[in-house]
């Protein structure tokens, strides 16, 4: 008698017969080879699907501020979409590109319908793609991993309405596209079929999440220690070697392309890939992430004013993951997703640059690792009243401890995530954004003779409203950092008109020597808003004594 190994490999194999379960072994019920062929996986998931867009579409546009960061990823969107380049300024290798290429994609129709529409309010609806693909991802991953159903729908539930999540997951940043690659990584990875393609399509995946955001990379070890305990063990080398193939020959792209436009090295006159590196690798540090005072700190405390539940839960099914490891099968199987917990938490322990969306990485595997936590928790008292020979309270007692287990945990987190998803579903923290867009739009005379200042979070509201894009309405760093546009300003400060001041702004300008000084030359003429998130618009006092407009 024979069984037929993955169609790419054509050899048979003697069948191997299914083991017995082990006395006290955890007693969970086989996933679905097809999740779409079980009804009760769809209902759940499609409950669960309609819950999280709801709550993270609801009111996107004006919860949370904009960012700066959105806003330079979306106007690098839009120059590829024109046609422009990489970016809307010269592209210096900060991250890949894939990330924009791909926004470019997903708002190049209603861009196309509607160009005023390409701001960064209005374009976050497009994020609710992204969040829907990876919260599906989610579930699939946790089930193939086999966790029971219900926990499935917990790692769905906490990590698209967590509080923390629906923040962070309306934004439009990068680190968003690149962990739903990883998830679709994972899920190839972890295959039922353990089909050849599967494998080396998850190394495709997990290449498109790293030329998205390049810290992915520190995720590709989980992915293929998924592979190795998913994988059939008379194709297991073939599976890893060709997944990594298939990474590294998509990942090669991103330093060929540098080297065919001669920026791979340090040269005179052009940027380089080299120097991107090396800044990312140099910047400056936020300090240890547990002293009071650093930066680092901060960042985590504003993880926590969101959520504890999903961070510092997620830390602890972790923890409980690796101390049951030689005895729980849960444990065993969430090994990718604890490794990746583990490599994220220690990468966040260095006294490095820490950013604030950081944790957007981890949060698909903190769901899962605190669901898978709670699911081996589960079992281990069911299992414990096997042994004590209660048989006829197993059944009964399931559904009362997952009973006890909904009401306890209902009863901590539900307070908890009401205020912060309430706050994010009826908050408008971007209304001084859109009052001083009005203005610029209605009380400068003549936009197209008009240089102003600005971060990117507005340049392009104010490049739909006439302004020049990039020598009208110029990124502020611009006025700086880029020889580009600090040559069309011959007399510095002298040369600009107006300074839309943003948090941003104001927090930057001391270490960008004509933004400060344009700050320190001019008289605000409107503000919007008010304390540190206010909006002042200053214009220049001695605008216009010269320089090329």
């Amino acid at each position: 008698m024979t069984s037929t190994l993955p169609a790419a490999t054509g050899v048979k194999v003697p069948a191997q017969r299914t083991a017995a379960p082990r006395t006290g072994s955890t007693n969970r019920t086989t996933p679905p080879k097809r999740l779409r062929s079980s009804r009760p996986d769809l209902i759940l998931c499609g409950v669960l699907l309609v819950a999280i867009l709801v709550v993270q579409g609801w009111n996107i546009a004006d919860y949370p501020t904009l960012s700066d960061d959105e806003g330079t990823y979306l106007a690098q969107a839009w120059a590829v979409q024109e046609g422009r380049g990489l970016a809307h300024y010269t592209y210096w290798y900060d991250h890949p590109p894939l990330g924009w290429i791909q926004l470019a994609l997903l708002t190049w129709i209603p861009a196309y319908f509607a160009p005023e529409s390409m701001t960064v309010g209005s374009m976050r609806a497009v994020m609710l793609l992204i969040s829907a693909l990876s919260a599906v991802l989610v579930y699939v991953v946790a089930r193939r991993l086999s966790l029971p159903r219900w926990a499935a729908g917990l790692a769905m539930a906490l990590f698209g309405l967590s509080p923390l999540s629906v923040v962070l997951q309306r934004e439009i940043f990068l680190d968003n596209i690149a962990v739903m690659w990883t998830l679709l990584a994972f899920a190839l990875a972890a295959s039922p079929s353990r089909h050849l393609w599967h494998h080396f399509g998850a190394g495709m995946a997990a290449a498109a999440a790293v030329l998205t955001k390049e810290t992915m990379l520190l995720v590709l070890p989980a992915v293929m220690v998924t592979m190795w305990r998913h994988s059939h063990r008379d194709t297991r080398k073939f599976a890893i070697t060709g997944a990594i193939t298939a990474c590294a020959l998509i990942g090669i792209s991103y330093p060929l392309f540098a080297l065919l436009k001669g920026e791979l090295l340090p040269g005179a006159g052009h940027v380089s890939l080299w120097d991107g590196i090396v800044y990312q690798m140099s910047r400056p540090g936020s300090g240890f992430i547990l002293e009071p005072g650093t930066g680092s700190y901060g960042v985590l405390q504003s993880w926590l004013y969101y959520d504890r539940v999903l961070p510092l839960g997620g830390l602890a099914g972790a923890l409980l993951l690796v101390v049951t490891w030689r005895w729980s099968v849960t444990a065993r199987a969430l090994a990718g997703p604890a490794l990746a917990v583990a490599i994220l938490a220690g990468m966040a322990l260095r006294p490095g640059y820490l950013p604030a969306m950081y944790i957007i990485q981890a949060l698909p595997f903190l769901a899962l690792v605190l669901a898978g936590g709670t699911a081996s928790v589960a079992h281990a008292v069911l299992r414990r009243w096997r042994r004590a020979g209660e048989k006829r309270f197993v059944t009964g007692g399931r559904y009362a401890l997952a009973a006890v287990l909904a009401i306890a945990a209902g009863a901590y987190v539900v307070p908890r995530w009401y205020d912060g998803d309430r706050t994010a579903m009826t908050a408008d923290a971007n209304a001084p954004y859109r009052a001083a867009t009005q203005w610029m739009a209605t009380e400068v005379e003549d936009p197209k003779d008009t240089r102003v200042l600005v971060d990117d979070a507005m340049w392009l509201d104010l490049v739909h409203q006439g302004y020049r894009p990039g020598l009208g309405v110029i990124w502020f760093y611009k006025a700086d950092l880029d020889p580009a546009v600090t040559k069309t300003m011959p007399n510095g400060w002298r040369d600009l008109d107006y300074v839309v001041a943003s948090p941003t702004v104001r927090r930057d300008a001391v270490d960008l020597p004509n933004v400060k000084a344009a700050m320190e030359h001019s008289t605000p003429v409107a503000v919007f808003g008010a304390g540190e998130d206010r909006i002042e618009i200053r214009q220049i006092v001695s605008a216009g004594t010269g320089g090329d407009r």
